[in-house]
């Protein structure tokens, strides 16, 4: 994207988000934003052919770099997993605290039917940018099922986050802390139970062997003992 384009775009929502808590996220507010950025009448769908929905995926994704680059800025190697990931999430959600109502506008957006897959596409992508900030460099089935995870735990904190109105998001924060310790929980047993399996035959050798009574040999022989 050529600089001039992004600079209409970074006006266009810069626009967008004094507008949205009052309007909504809706056409006739992208209207105002387009008139509010000095651009003239159809210029925003130059910059945002999906409309508001477009908007909201870019705001989504400048709030993406500016909590990776706030995680770029911390002594991650001194910090503990659980702490990077709480970290991570945190940096996430205190990105959209300039503009709250916002927020909680856009959220009600992808929850309508033609919001909701690209709702969903903006939450893996922040799990995906909080892994990738924190060094994990996993290609196997790890890098889904953490990216899926943490989808979870950053859906469930999100309407938290948005409600919560204590000072310091008091309440937020310790519902976080309760999601990613029952990850952390649930990671362990997961990983215990590998290690005290790892010896066990594949499932399709053992369904095999019990197929052609391979595992009933020895139990036949006791058997015929005592008849």
């Amino acid at each position: 994207m050529n600089t001039s384009t992004d600079t209409m775009r970074q006006d266009i929502l810069a626009a967008a988000l004094t507008l949205a808590p009052f309007e909504g996220w809706t056409d006739m507010m992208l209207r105002k934003a387009e008139r509010k950025a000095g651009l003239t009448r159809g210029a925003a769908a130059l910059y945002f052919p999906e409309g508001p929905l477009g908007v909201i995926a870019y705001w989504a994704e400048q709030l993406d770099a500016e909590a990776a680059a706030k995680l770029a800025a911390m002594d991650l190697s001194s910090m503990k997993i659980r702490e990077k990931v709480t970290a991570g999430v945190l940096a996430r959600m205190e990105a959209m605290d300039d503009h709250l109502e916002a927020a909680r506008r856009a959220s009600s957006r992808l929850a309508l039917p033609d919001g909701f897959a690209q709702g969903t596409r903006q939450v893996w992508a922040s799990a995906d940018m909080i892994w990738r900030a924190i060094g994990d460099t996993s290609t196997d089935s790890n890098y889904y099922s953490k990216r899926t995870i943490l989808s979870l735990v950053i859906g469930s904190t999100l309407p938290m986050w948005l409600s919560d109105e204590t000072s310091n998001k008091t309440k937020a924060r310790a519902f976080l802390d309760d999601r990613i310790a029952n990850v952390m929980q649930f990671e362990k047993l997961k990983w215990e139970f590998k290690s005290k399996t790892e010896n066990w035959p594949e499932p399709v050798a053992l369904l095999g062997a019990l197929r052609y009574g391979g595992g009933f040999k020895r139990r036949r022989r006791r058997r015929s003992r005592t008849l």
